[in-house]
């Protein structure tokens, strides 16, 4: 079983204008809504390669409810922690010439609650994988990250991290079987800026010495880099595609790549990564398995 955590999960509101004023009245030329947060968008990917997921995490209120719904409704299997208190967040994404996203804060979780999603964890068996994606709330500690993998520990699962900074670098030394970080994310937790593919590769393996068994490394228009876990490196250029979407596109990578490398494929799982960060980004919402497809046919 692959599990997904999401912290604080949100209803995206996502308004389209031809170009914003600010102070001004703006009117939408149109508008979608959404249900996730980087963990459920990973679930729902998965969803599309016909891999199931449990999607766990906190939700709240009426939003909480809606997100819990939606994503039931696109045939995943979910164990929410349900918060006494608050509302799921509700993040407003402005797609204009630029875009301007407005994130809401969430619920606060309390020690029961979050006690009460590490005693749902007790489910995971070994040969499972558990997948921590994005930041976390200010009401939880630091340390969640770590403290979730220490629970793991005694289990063999394939533990996948998508965040950065020392959320990302202090879980290393639990040996996680993926971590995805963009190369301006890479080059922050180093303190350097990464202009060069072999400057992305360089510092991709300063991961993989610290702990991290394959380094998957998202390059935005340039497509992405692999180190697997044998040491050997890995290119995928990007697919051609107008962009139109930012959100998700990550998560849409983790889950390609988690489904390529089922026969232990690691250029399949790199390209179909890349075709489904792809789909992502030049779709308005998340990839959908034909879009996929037609990325995978330009080779």
């Amino acid at each position: 079983m692959v599990y997904t955590i999401t912290f604080n999960p949100a209803v995206d509101y996502v308004v389209h204008l031809e170009d914003i004023k600010v102070g001004a009245v703006n009117r939408s030329t149109a508008e979608e809504i959404s249900f996730g947060g980087k963990g459920i968008n990973v679930s729902m990917v998965l969803k599309e390669l016909g891999i199931p997921s449990r999607a766990l995490g906190f939700v709240a209120g009426f939003t909480g409810e809606a997100i819990e719904n939606k994503v039931k409704e696109m045939g995943i299997e979910t164990d929410f922690v349900r918060l006494k208190r608050g509302n799921s967040r509700i993040n407003v994404k402005i797609q204009s010439s630029q875009e301007t996203e407005l994130n809401g804060q969430g619920p606060q979780i309390d020690q029961p609650a979050l006690e009460e999603l590490f005693r749902k964890l007790d489910a995971v068996q070994d040969g499972d994988t558990v997948i921590l994606a994005g930041s976390i709330p200010d009401c939880l500690p630091s340390d969640i990250y770590e403290k979730i993998l220490e629970q793991l520990s005694d289990r063999q699962i394939q533990a996948v991290v998508d965040a950065t900074g020392e959320l990302l670098l202090n879980v290393l030394k639990y040996k996680p079987f993926l971590v995805k970080p963009n190369h301006f994310e890479l080059g922050e937790m180093f303190g350097v800026a990464l202009r060069t593919r072999e400057e992305i590769l360089e510092y991709a393996k300063k991961l993989q010495e610290m702990g991290a068994r394959n380094v998957l490394v998202s390059m935005a228009e340039e497509g992405a880099l692999l180190i697997d876990e044998e040491g050997e490196s890995h290119i995928r250029a990007g697919y051609q595609g107008t962009v139109k979407n930012s959100v998700g596109a990550g998560d849409s990578m983790v889950a390609g790549f988690l489904a390529g490398i089922r026969d232990g494929d690691y250029e399949y799982a790199l390209e179909l990564g890349t075709a489904a960060g792809g789909a992502t980004a030049f779709s308005d919402g998340l990839a959908t398995w034909e879009k996929m497809k037609e990325l995978l046919e330009q080779k």
